[in-house]
């Protein structure tokens, strides 16, 4: 059973969490990956495109890190990693998994580590799983821990099929523009994790059209000192 403190304050993602697995969601989440990867299933897309994308020793901080899945590849491939995540029992199977790494609770709407970092990066739909109207102050504050040239990378869903149950969509133009708010620039927009680029005309604001996104990874860079 998890031993999270009943009396910690729900995020978005426990409540939906919780309602589909339980109070032993972090477990089963863990699990899960765990049964895919010993069936033979690539689990590595992010951290495949990170290694694409910077190179070791890049500091690199996996923000809303989970179950540690990917921050733990990060650092068997050479990269100083930091993982953070709201959830108290997701992080407690990160550090199950890897006690020699660094894990560190905090909200990333408020994250303050003083320290910047080569790229960050956002998988596992934590942007849609954000708390409503913390896009803004997210975007923000993840800028703020890039180093100057830093690539922020996100990985989300862009409809139902692809968000979990309960999980209300993002759209991509509302992330653009925070992004845009917190001095970013755009780099590329991907179609998933193994590169596929998202195509020019792709409109994911078109929900009449069958070629319309349902995944989408952004790239943007914070800009170097001109």
């Amino acid at each position: 059973m998890s031993d999270a403190d009943p009396g910690a304050p729900s995020s978005r993602w426990r409540r939906i969490a919780q309602e589909a697995h339980g109070e032993d969601y972090a477990a089963a989440y863990a699990e899960r990956f765990a049964a895919m990867a010993a069936a033979g299933e690539d689990v590595h897309g992010e951290a495949a495109l990170v290694a694409r994308l910077v190179q070791p020793p890049a500091r690199v901080l996996d923000a809303g890190c989970g179950t540690g899945r990917i921050a733990v590849r990060l650092a068997e491939l050479g990269h100083p990693v930091v993982g953070v995540d709201v959830d108290e029992p997701m992080l407690e199977q990160a550090r199950a998994a890897a006690p020699h790494l660094r894990w560190e609770l905090g909200d990333l709407s408020v994250l303050d580590l003083g320290e910047r970092f080569d790229l960050v990066l956002v998988a596992g739909n934590t942007i849609p799983l954000l708390e409503a109207g913390t896009l803004a102050q997210t975007a923000e504050r993840l800028a703020a821990h890039l180093a100057p040239g830093g690539l922020l990378v996100c990985g989300f869903g862009l409809d139902a099929d692809h968000l979990p149950d309960g999980c209300p969509v993002t759209p991509l133009a509302d992330v653009d523009a925070a992004f845009a708010a917190a001095g970013l620039e755009p780099v590329d927009r991907l179609a998933g994790w193994d590169g596929t680029p998202l195509p020019p005309d792709a409109d994911p604001a078109a929900t009449d059209r069958p070629d319309r996104p349902g995944y989408v990874v952004t790239l943007d860079r914070l800009p170097s000192p001109r």
